[in-house]
């Protein structure tokens, strides 16, 4: 499902905010013939093969036999599969469910976004794979953003503090969901679970490792197999780090509201 060279913002970006934002062209085309698509045909069938099939197999070519269109006629909706990249994530964002945040105490409007990213996650795999260092800015982006900052809003903490600890909080749940996406890939592409492959594994594994070298690695990792029945739970694994991952921000969040007092 994984692994893409496709990064978000990577197309022209005029044309992009103006697809984005569903402004017309500057560059002002013609008419034209009746057409028989829309932008928003041509992102649902891009998202629907990138979520059967991951975004490796997503091409212009493909999203166009999924309309039954030509390749060309697919570029006078977008301008290149750059450009499309951006629409599909914003689409997505726009339509992640959003909690209503107002009345919950910090931690459970936290955990509320973490939750919605991690649906998100699951239902479009492939988007936590895509590098978004540089973030499409468009209506859904605008709206995910806004919505989560409103988890650290009133906790004392500044503009940049917290737009840091989203970034904090989102890569941890798209770090989990990748290890997920991984350990699932793998099953599938080995035709076997994680438990048959360490079956297969065991007897070769028992002559080459020595126990009493490595002590810890050995009794710990066989505690982790019993427990998970794998090497890695990403149910598990999301568990803990939230749990820990609140604890350290609470500390963070005292400690700014202890200072606010004693100025």
């Amino acid at each position: 499902m994984g692994h893409s060279k496709e990064r978000s913002s990577a197309g022209d970006p005029v044309r992009t905010l103006e697809l984005l934002w569903r402004v017309p062209p500057s560059h002002g085309a013609g008419r034209g013939p009746k057409q028989r698509s829309s932008v928003e045909a041509v992102v649902a069938a891009a998202i629907a093969i990138a979520d059967a099939e991951g975004i490796g197999a997503l091409t212009m070519r493909a999203v166009a036999t999924e309309l039954g269109l030509t390749p060309m006629a697919t570029y006078t909706y977008v301008p290149g599969k750059a450009e499309l990249v951006d629409l599909m994530l914003d689409t997505v964002y726009v339509e992640m469910e959003r909690a209503d945040l107002t009345a919950l105490p910090w931690r459970d409007r936290v955990t509320a976004v973490a939750a919605e990213n991690r649906a998100m996650l699951a239902r479009h795999p492939w988007v936590a794979y895509l590098p978004t260092t540089r973030p499409p800015l468009g209506p859904g982006l605008v709206a995910k953003y806004d919505h989560e900052l409103r988890a650290f809003d009133g906790l004392g903490l500044d503009d940049v503090t917290m737009d840091a600890a989203l970034t904090f909080v989102l890569g941890f749940v798209t770090s989990v969901a990748r290890i997920a996406g991984d350990t699932e890939s793998a099953a599938t592409d080995s035709a076997m679970s994680d438990q048959q492959w360490w079956e297969h594994a065991a007897p070769l594994l028992e002559q080459v490792f020595d126990a009493r070298r490595y002590p810890l690695a050995a009794r710990v990792g066989a505690a982790a197999g019993r427990a998970h029945d794998a090497a890695y739970d990403a149910e598990h694994a999301y568990r803990f780090g939230l749990a820990r991952l609140l604890d350290g921000l609470a500390q963070h969040i005292e400690g700014h509201r202890v200072s606010d007092v004693d100025r």
